[in-house]
């Protein structure tokens, strides 16, 4: 292939010496667990969604684990109520609700964001419902005045999965007044998986939150729920960073606005280059901040079109091929009605964006889409 889809080796080439550096001063700290590099990392990133609270933890399904199970021990959320989520999502979003033995309530996408349609939120509440999820899904914001207004008519939580979304900010002012997503909610979480605009070296992730008792409970459940050594009050978890992981993560979080900025101008020149008529391009909303952590395109002859792609030197992917509420496990979804979701599934196609796709290549993979005839 002559444009790789994503190449995590080129991606951290220009950070190797600082990464094998800060990975030989973890070795030499003898400290692997629960050490400086970690409460750095809380620090910095709490700093980045404009919270008060970071815990870092094992990864970005674990986050949002964390936090439903926290409000659940805090007696604030229960194991029978519903959360809705939008069905146009990563499958983690779901399972972190049925996990914890609540109700997914899917809610369809919008067609321009590909994120969460708050329009829809109304006819979705029941007495049941107590939490909305929305998804920052590739990197665009899903926050708006509606979504607030609905979980405050109704007193519900609002947790955000901001695991595609770190840096990304909102045109609408969040809960505590801050635009950064992260920071919009009551609490939210992050996924570090390698391939992320943020990534670490293997699994990590981190809750984010502004209340003081759920972060603290969080923190404990987190640890085998105990709140000091030997003294566990929750029947816990191990969900712990490693403190390489988390040496690794503040080696690149130092780039993280570079890289979202790179991923910006690729995005931008997409649009501008892209012409053929049989491709949806995704909307640019000049009054927030995307950060692109897919650059997702809609064509209905998806797999010719990849064929196609394929056959000209370009890597394609698919996010996401089969919809949560196709998927086996959630079989009881299967006759929901929710065509937005279900014509995004099939029409589908991220291109090239992450390292080391430049604006040049992007031009050049441009022409090669507008040279599909269907």
């Amino acid at each position: 292939m002559r444009y790789k889809f994503l190449d995590l080796a080129k991606a951290n080439e220009p950070y190797m010496e600082q990464l094998q550096e800060a990975a030989c001063n973890v070795i030499k700290s003898g400290r692997y667990l629960h050490g400086e590099q970690t409460n750095l990392l809380e620090q910095e990133i709490a700093g980045l969604c404009e919270a008060k609270h970071c815990i870092a933890v094992s990864n970005g399904l674990d986050a949002l684990r964390l936090i439903l199970r926290a409000y659940i021990e805090l007696g604030v959320l229960h194991h029978e109520d519903h959360v809705i989520v939008p069905a146009n999502t990563y499958i983690a979003s779901i399972l972190a609700v049925s996990d914890n033995g609540m109700t997914p309530c899917l809610c369809d996408a919008r067609p321009d964001t590909m994120n969460l349609d708050s329009s829809l939120l109304e006819n979705l509440i029941t007495p049941a419902v107590r939490a909305i999820m929305p998804v920052h899904l590739y990197g665009t914001p899903c926050w708006d005045e509606q979504l607030m207004t609905v979980a405050k008519r109704y007193n519900l939580k609002i947790i955000e999965d901001n695991a595609q979304a770190i840096g990304a900010k909102s045109s609408t002012p969040g809960l505590y007044g801050t635009y950064t997503t992260g920071g919009l909610g009551h609490a939210s979480a992050v996924s570090f998986y390698p391939t992320k605009n943020l990534g670490a070296l293997g699994d990590a992730g981190a809750v984010v939150t502004n209340d003081d008792i759920l972060a603290k409970t969080v923190r404990a459940i987190a640890n085998y729920g105990s709140d000091r050594r030997y003294h566990n009050i929750y029947l816990g978890l191990n969900c712990r960073i490693d403190e390489i992981q988390a040496a690794m993560l503040r080696v690149k979080l130092r780039y993280l606005n570079v890289e979202n900025m790179r991923r910006d101008e690729v995005a931008r020149t997409y649009e501008e280059h892209i012409t053929n008529p049989l491709v949806k391009k995704p909307d640019i909303f000049d009054d927030m901040i995307q950060i692109w952590h897919q650059y997702v395109i809609r064509v209905e002859k998806r797999d010719a079109m990849r064929d196609y792609l394929e056959k000209n030197g370009v890597m394609t992917d698919i996010h996401y091929a089969t919809p949560p509420h196709r998927q086996p496990c959630y079989r009881q979804f299967k006759s929901y009605n929710l065509p937005v979701t279900t014509a995004i599934a099939d029409q589908a196609i991220s291109l090239p964006i992450g390292h080391p796709i430049t604006t040049d290549d992007a031009k050049e993979i441009a022409q090669i889409i507008n040279g599909f005839k269907g």
